[in-house]
């Protein structure tokens, strides 16, 4: 397939500014990772300029190679143990009063990480009482033990994302499956914590195959949802198959928000935790 130009609606303007400045300085200084630099985001100056970033846990090596991500993969290193002090101390030194946490998959882990994650969660509760917290996790391969670890540090939101529609899951994501997603939003949502998902498009979807996707977040508990524009990361990644015009992401959220999501954000540039305080 040839190659797609880019429309005018997604050329933007990185810029800084003297926050911006400040909280590359942060995440410079105590060596943490975010999905912000490794997931190449198109909202990072903007993020960045108003004193929020998503951080990435567990290191920034993935051992999935979803065809639609960034993110290296490989064999990644040990956990570092002070990981969650020092996620929790970079909250505090930003003032967030709302932080996004989300992290590679570790397949390789006994407990594919979710110890880790949770204490991570509970550092930044001791340090930042006030801060409400958003934590974007893994599948951990379906398993309930897992979730439930996650569940019981009650962060205000717990997302994951199915990430496009279920013909396409084969192709685009390496190991996740798409009822397994289901069944992850499923276990959140019936635990009363806000659940909240997210797709991309211009993959090769239909409209109505986003709209049946849709249909399966709802009658699993998932009330929340973002949607944008899948921009390929390089050559060897999965090839965008169209751009979708603004038009359209407006009909998603008029459609998502008809069918019974109570927030839609929906547009080119909208990734997962764009403007994720908008969900509480």
């Amino acid at each position: 397939m040839s190659h797609l130009k880019k429309p005018e609606w997604l050329k933007i303007n990185i810029g800084t500014n003297a926050c911006y400045t400040e909280t590359k300085r942060i995440v410079d200084t105590h060596k943490l990772h975010t999905i912000c630099s490794s997931g190449r985001c198109p909202n990072l100056g903007e993020c960045w300029g108003a004193g929020t970033a998503t951080f990435m846990i567990g290191g920034n090596i993935c051992t999935r190679a979803c065809r639609f991500c960034n993110t290296l993969s490989g064999k990644p290193l040990p956990l570092d143990p002070h990981e969650p002090e020092q996620v929790a101390e970079s909250v505090r030194l930003m003032k967030l009063s709302h932080a996004v946490i989300t992290s590679v998959d570790r397949d390789d882990l006994p407990d594919l990480g979710a110890h880790h994650w949770a204490e991570t969660i509970r550092a930044i509760r001791r340090v930042n009482p006030e801060t409400t917290i958003e934590a974007l996790i893994p599948d951990f391969q379906g398993r309930k033990e897992l979730i439930s670890l996650l569940i019981d540090t009650r962060p205000e939101i717990l997302s994951h994302n199915i990430e496009t529609v279920r013909r396409l899951t084969p192709e685009v994501r390496s190991v996740a499956r798409y009822d397994t997603s289901l069944a992850v939003l499923h276990q959140i949502a019936e635990s009363g914590i806000k659940t909240k998902s997210s797709i991309m498009v211009g993959l090769g979807e239909t409209p109505e195959e986003v709209e049946e996707t849709m249909d399966n977040l709802l009658a699993n508990g998932c009330k929340r949802l973002t949607i944008g524009q899948y921009l390929q990361p390089s050559r060897k990644h999965y090839p965008v198959k169209e751009y979708v015009t603004p038009e359209q992401f407006a009909r998603y959220k008029e459609t998502g928000l008809r069918k019974g999501f109570e927030t839609v954000v929906s547009g080119p540039l909208v990734r997962s935790s764009y403007h994720a305080e908008r969900h509480l």
